[in-house]
């Protein structure tokens, strides 16, 4: 008898539809596939448009980053009108994707991933009362803390951009909005008070003395250093995160991506601190190896996807987005794509940039433990240390009332791309314009990585591999499923069904 279940487990809940089906078999996953559920064609969308219409349009891909698409919607026409932005627009624009980047790292930790430390499941764990206390939906201390402080956060992006989320600020040549020397002194406030609730509440110590934390040794005497340190949701999380192993699960392919984002501007004493002129490195991870990025290698598959096929593997300047579900596709399952860089599936996030960074705590994590849940997580709720200083110098330099913009001629024909890391990765857009209109749009976003099917090769996608081999302890409530799920940030929307067959089962994420 084939029986039915159904289960809410509380994913990111923002735009697009997620089914992630798992076959079990005697308690272990055997089989992933990762299933984008909703077409939605941005591509399709901006095809016959003005050529600046990406500014507006594309911002309303995503209500949780809307600023990353603008950001690579601004730099794509910045490469096609061959104009450089100003330091000064270059500043804003980062400080404003900082501030979206961290805003969210804070939501995801607390308000979608730590959710899932009130299960149930762990009700007779020791750790049980206290997360209740912390991260119970609506009513946690860290719920409600994060609230309240990422939307003071935000305000920084409605000073300096008009709005959030959608705004339409940027340009090609720079931003259209000059900052006065109150938006400037408004946005420092704003900034500070973050960092002191960071400090306090996240970490339970200062950015300085996170950042002398540069091995699992160092990781292990910070923890045991100080009550505050462990009563601080940074360290809570870690010891609850290793009383349930999340250590040993979700390690995927150990492949990683970074485009490499947020430009140093002319001048900027950032300069002296970071390599490649971005405060982002880029680069690719691979077989324990660094390599440089390389853009021409990304190539787009839909063998199993839901659009017309194609031999293999399409670089995105020719991509084409062909919807094609008649329900007879057979191996066809999701409509997203499934990029590759240079044939190999490829996780990117917070985690990347750490380990593409060459940040001395997560090399050394990697090489011990090697890719999982808890360092996924951990990368994204500690990444805020390294960005708010950052925030703080580019703000610092912003000469009120100054330059902001850069005259281009109009933009008719051209060819040129948008590449930068967001909150959940590489974001892409890669842009034609002919006689004045849209010729080609195409978009991959962080989740496509992450969340990608199987390619041309059959080769399942990073979130699919880091399921494989998972336990279920439970098949009407398999938490562990969606801890590694949620590791990779995924931005849609989900929920699980579970069909018992026999001694084996499909849960539907």
């Amino acid at each position: 008898m084939v029986g039915k279940r159904t289960i809410n487990v509380p994913l990111n809940r923002v735009e697009g539809d997620l089914d992630v089906s798992v076959e079990i078999d005697n308690g272990i996953v055997t089989d992933v596939k990762c299933s984008g559920i909703m077409y939605r064609g941005f591509e399709k969308i901006m095809v016959g448009r003005g050529a600046l219409d990406g500014l507006v349009i594309t911002p309303r891909i995503c209500g949780i980053c809307s600023t990353a698409h603008l950001m690579c919607a601004a730099m794509a026409l910045d490469t096609i009108a061959n104009v450089s932005p100003p330091p000064d627009a270059i500043r804003v624009r980062n400080v404003t994707l900082m501030a979206e980047m961290i805003q969210s790292d804070m939501r995801h930790g607390f308000l979608m991933y730590t959710s899932d430390f009130v299960n149930p499941a762990y009700q007779k764990k020791d750790f049980y009362e206290s997360s209740v206390k912390r991260f119970e939906p609506f009513k946690g201390e860290a719920v409600i803390e994060t609230i309240r402080e990422t939307k003071k956060i935000l305000e920084i992006v409605a000073i300096l951009g008009g709005q959030w989320p959608h705004s339409s600020f940027m340009v090609p040549g720079g931003v259209a909005s000059i900052p006065n020397q109150d938006d400037l002194v408004k946005c420092m406030l704003l900034l500070e008070q973050y960092r002191k609730w960071y400090e306090e509440k996240i970490l339970g110590c200062s950015l300085e003395r996170w950042q002398a934390v540069k091995s699992s040794e160092d990781l292990d005497q910070w923890l045991e250093e100080k009550d505050t340190h462990r009563n601080g949701h940074l360290g809570f999380y870690l010891q609850v995160a290793k009383s349930i192993g999340l250590e040993k699960k979700g390690k995927g392919y150990q492949s990683f991506i970074s485009y490499g984002g947020l430009k140093i501007p002319e001048g900027s004493a950032l300069n002296d601190k970071f390599d490649q002129g971005q405060l982002i490195p880029s680069g690719f991870y691979h077989e324990s190896r660094h390599q440089a990025f390389d853009n021409e290698k990304i190539l787009e598959h839909v063998a199993f996807s839901w659009f017309e096929d194609t031999d293999a593997g399409v670089h995105p300047s020719f991509g084409q987005t062909n919807p094609y579900a008649t329900g007879y596709e057979g191996q066809k399952y999701s409509w997203a794509k499934a990029p590759r860089y240079d044939g190999n599936p490829s996780e990117t996030g917070p985690l990347a940039e750490m380990i593409i960074g060459q940040n001395p705590l997560f090399v050394d994590l990697l090489k011990k433990q090697g890719a999982n849940v808890c360092m996924r997580q951990m990368a994204r709720l500690v990444r805020p240390a390294e960005l708010i200083p950052a925030m703080k110098l580019c703000l610092s330099e912003i000469v009120a009332d100054g330059v902001f913009y850069q005259r281009h001629n109009e933009i008719i024909d051209g060819e040129g791309y948008g590449l930068t890391q967001v909150t959940r990765g590489a974001l892409g857009h890669w842009v034609r314009i002919e006689e004045g209109k849209i010729a080609a749009y195409q978009i991959i976003s962080p989740t496509t990585w992450n969340l990608s099917p199987r390619d041309s090769e059959g080769i399942r996608g990073p979130a699919e591999e880091a399921l494989i081999g998972a336990c279920v302890n439970d098949i009407t409530n398999p938490v562990e499923l969606g801890h590694i799920v949620r590791s990779f940030d995924a931005c849609l929307v989900c929920t699980v069904h579970t069909v018992d067959k026999g001694n084996k089962s499909q849960i539907l994420i």
